[in-house]
Order: structure tokens, then sequence, then C-alpha cells
């Protein structure tokens, strides 16, 4: 009888590793057992683990296993596990994640789980481990029920996976960003998005084919080992693939951003909260003067913008032609009077001296700005050399850490091609974004595929015709902004109001009172 001798297949251009990523014939690789059982909780076991969980499962079983961990996930606000790691007790950072994760999913002795799970994590990639086994035993025991059926079992597993999954990564990351810092030549912070891309904490990935396939051009027979070198794919292309790509990107890279910002102790605004709210996306409506955006506060939305349109009709200027600054100023610092939060649309900074957008924003800062709103569309219908723009976003954050810098990309207005609008995007993130805006998105297969590559939060403009709320909530949109619309609503309700007394006809004034208007205005 001829054994077939398996081959090994090596990528490691770009679009080569992107395509065997979301290959679906090409599984991850089931680590070896030596010969360990992988039976059930009776003698469970690491290998009983791996057999289990949705890391080292494909087909339908994956597909359901995912679904406990998105659940489970979906329970989490990243915000939360920020301020539990950022203010929870000291010690080895692999504990502390996992504490932190425990105590948020609301497991009992959320310290004996931690400690258990940096056991498993030694040997779950790998090879046999008795204490590794012992305390895959012992979450089982503390976690399932005596009488849980291979149902309830299975999601327990998934459980113990998730904090297993994230103690390594996240600390890896946590190093890696920390190492990075320290050889930052001005000896500050660097973008986690950066950090990824340059010294990302997985270096590379195996995959084994299910069935015979094809990636970029090359035969890859049942049975073929496919070794994916991520770190060298990177260094060509912006866009990181740490997290892996669709249909396999990983659920829980938000929450563990989230974590490892709080264990570096990196600030998290009040503003920046809102962007990671586990229920809903932040709905921005867009003001064009103090009135406006008070009585908006006042209607229970916990932050809202402005409007370069607005505040450019409202004096006579062009929008998007760097001619408002002053007026976008003034407005700052009338909003900056009142007691809720808000940020500036302030086109493309007003000019292309990286150190006059950054002066810009920390006036806007001072004025009280929470957020900065940057775009790479210019007057003419072409758009900023990413390069530029990538420059104003980090000199505004080096210059103003705490404000919310929010990069926003004129592809899709433009027509341009969808790998450039991600491509930009990725660029923005490491330059330090803070969240992204794409206006003229509202494809949801689009918009699915940008929020399963972005380490920050997606801001969409919302359109009548398009998504609702929920539905961009599920697309996995952090922040939905109203632009000008309610400007050029309120333009119109303004004209018809007064063609219709002028031509009388009927129609509904009704209207805030002078005194609740003149309100508005009180401190």
């Amino acid at each position: 009888m001829t054994h077939r001798t398996h081959t090994t297949h090596e990528f490691n251009r770009f679009a080569d590793v992107r395509a065997a990523l979301a290959d679906p014939a090409l599984v991850p690789e089931l680590p070896a057992t030596d010969g360990a059982s992988a039976g059930g909780p009776a003698g469970a076991s690491v290998a009983w683990l791996r057999a289990t969980v949705a890391r080292f499962s494909s087909g339908e079983p994956h597909r359901r296993r995912r679904a406990l961990v998105e659940a489970e996930l979906a329970r989490l606000e990243p915000a939360s596990l920020w301020r539990a790691v950022a203010t929870g007790p000291r010690g080895e950072v692999r504990v502390r994640v996992v504490r932190a994760l425990a105590e948020a999913l609301g497991l009992p002795e959320p310290g004996a789980v931690a400690e258990a799970v940096t056991v498993v994590a030694g040997a779950y990639f790998g090879g046999t481990d008795a204490a590794a086994d012992e305390a895959v035993a012992r979450l089982v025991a503390r976690l399932a029920s005596a009488s849980a059926d291979e149902a309830a079992l299975e999601a327990v597993a998934n459980r113990i996976g998730l904090l297993v999954q994230a103690c390594d990564a996240t600390a890896a990351l946590v190093e890696s960003c920390a190492g990075a810092a320290l050889a930052e030549a001005a000896g500050g912070d660097v973008p986690p998005a950066r950090v990824l891309r340059e010294d990302p904490p997985v270096r590379t990935m195996r995959r084994i084919a299910a069935r015979a396939t094809r990636v970029a051009g090359r035969e890859i027979a049942e049975g073929d080992v496919v070794r994916l070198d991520l770190a060298t794919a990177q260094r060509a292309h912006p866009v990181p693939l740490t997290f892996g790509a669709p249909p396999r990107v990983c659920p829980g890279r938000a929450h563990a951003l989230a974590l490892a910002d709080g264990l570096l102790q990196r600030p998290l605004t009040a503003f920046a909260r809102l962007h990671h709210q586990a229920a809903t996306p932040l709905l921005l409506p867009n003001a064009w003067d103090y009135a406006s955006a008070a009585a908006l506060a006042a209607r229970g939305f916990p932050a809202v913008g402005t409007t370069s349109l607005g505040v450019a009709a409202a004096t006579g200027l062009p929008d998007g032609a760097a001619a408002t600054v002053d007026a976008t100023l003034a407005l700052a610092r009338s909003l900056g009077r009142g007691s809720f939060l808000f940020t500036v649309d302030a086109e493309g900074g007003f000019s292309d001296d990286v150190a006059e957008v950054a002066a810009l924003a920390h006036e806007l800062y001072d004025a009280g700005a929470a957020g900065i709103n940057l775009e790479d569309g210019r007057a003419d219908g072409t758009l900023a050399p990413v390069e530029l723009h990538a420059a104003k976003i980090a000199a505004v954050k080096a210059a103003v850490p705490a404000l919310f810098v929010n990069a926003r990309t004129d592809t899709h207005w433009l027509g341009r091609q969808e790998d450039e609008t991600a491509a930009r995007l990725a660029s923005y993130e490491q330059a330090g974004a803070d969240g992204v805006f794409v206006p003229g998105l509202s494809d949801p297969d689009g918009i699915a595929s940008l929020t399963a590559a972005l380490l920050v939060p997606l801001n969409i403009l919302y359109t009548p015709t398009g998504p609702t709320l929920a539905e961009l909530a599920a697309l996995g949109v952090r922040r939905v902004s109203l632009g000008s619309l309610l400007y050029r609503r309120a333009l119109a309700a303004a004209v018809t109001a007064a063609t219709a007394v002028r031509d009388g006809r009927p129609t509904d004034l009704t209207a805030p009172s002078y005194a609740e208007v003149q309100a508005l205005a009180e401190p």
C-alpha cells in the first residue's frame, strides 16, 4: 500500500494569505495529542477541550461553537473590561486578563478560574500536560452542573476556550505594545493597530486542507499543510491579519484591545466609551449652533457633533473649502459653555500643514471638544495623499491624546475601489485614529467587510434609504452620524412654513415656545 506524503505550502504575500484564510477548504490544524484521549468530561482533558472548541473546528461544528462564543462576548462591554483591568488588582498580566473576563461573565471564583486557565493555556496549542488536564477537569467541575448534557458541556468548553485564547493573546499584545512604546524615538505611545502590523503577537498560522483546493494558482491536495506567514504579509500591506479574515475573524478583537488598553493604562474618555456600548451604536446628531446642540442634548442624546455644511451655510461660506476655521472655532467655544459632550467636524483640518492641524485640534480641545472629525476628501473632488492624512492624525494624537480622532475617508463618495477604502482606514488606524468614518457606504456586505477588518469603531452616515440603526448595529457599526440631515430638514421646515403662511395653505406650525428656546441659552 502506498502512503502519500503531504506537501507543506507556504504563503507570505498579503493577497495569498488573505485568500487562504478565507478558503473554507483550509481548516485549523487540531494540535497533536500524543495519544491522549479526547473523551468527554468524565475524563475532561486538554485533548477534549481542543476537540470541542470553535478554534479547532470547521464546518457546522465551527459555526455552532462560534455562535456560543459570540453570545458570551455580546454580554460584555469592552469599556467595562477596560475599567476592570485598569482599576482592578495588580498581578501577572495573564491572570488579570482572565480574572476580568471571568468576573464579567459572572463565573464563580474568578480568581481560581484565572489560575486554572493560565495552566491550560500552556498546553492548548499542542502536546500533553498532566497539570493542564487536571486544570481542565477543575474548570469543568466548577462551570458545569453534574447533570450537564452534551450541549451544555460544549458551551462550557467554548467558554473555557474563550478565556484560554484571551489569556496568552492579550498578554502578547500588551507586551508588544509596551515594547513598541519603549522603542519609540519620542518615548510615546504607539497605536495598537500599528503594533499589530509591525510586531504581531500571532506571526504565523497553519491550516490543513480538508479537501482539494487552489490558492494563488497553486494546487493543494487534501491533507496538505498550509503555513501562512502573517508577519511578512503585513509588512507590505496596511491591513493587519492578526485577528484573521472572514469567515474566521476573531469575534473578541474589540474586547482584547480594550483589555490591552486598560492594562497599559491608556485613557478611555467618556466620549470614547460611547463607542463601545454592547447594545447599540452611538447615534450622533449634528448641530450647527448652540441652540440646536442644546436642544438635542436636552432630548437625551449623550453627545452631539457639528455639521460643517451647516456651519458654512450659516455664515455664507462654501463647505469643504477650508473657509470656515474661524466659524468652527467660534462654534466650539460656544458649545463649550454647555454641559454636553460634543465633537467637531473640522473638514481636513483647514490646512495641509500638520502642525497647524495639531494646533487647531488643541484649540478645539481647550474649547471643550471631546472629539474631532478629519476628512481626506478635498474640494476639487480628489483625495488627500494617504500619508498626509495619516500624518495629520498622528500629529493631533501626539498634541492632544485625549481628543477622540474620527478619521473620515471619502472614497465611497468619490467612487473609489473598495480595496482603497480598507487600505486607507488601516493606515489611519495605525496613525492613531480612535474611529473611522465612511460616508456614502450603505451596502450591508461592504459594511460587514469593513467591521470585520477594523480594530477601531466604524462610523456610518445615516441615510433614510439605507440600513436602520438596528441593522447597522447587527453589522458591527459603533457610531451613526446624521451629518447635515437635520440642518437641511430645518431649512426645509422653515421654507415650508413661510410659504404656507404666504400662500394661505394649512400647515403644522408646532414649534418650541419663545421661552423654551430662550431657556436653552441659560447656563
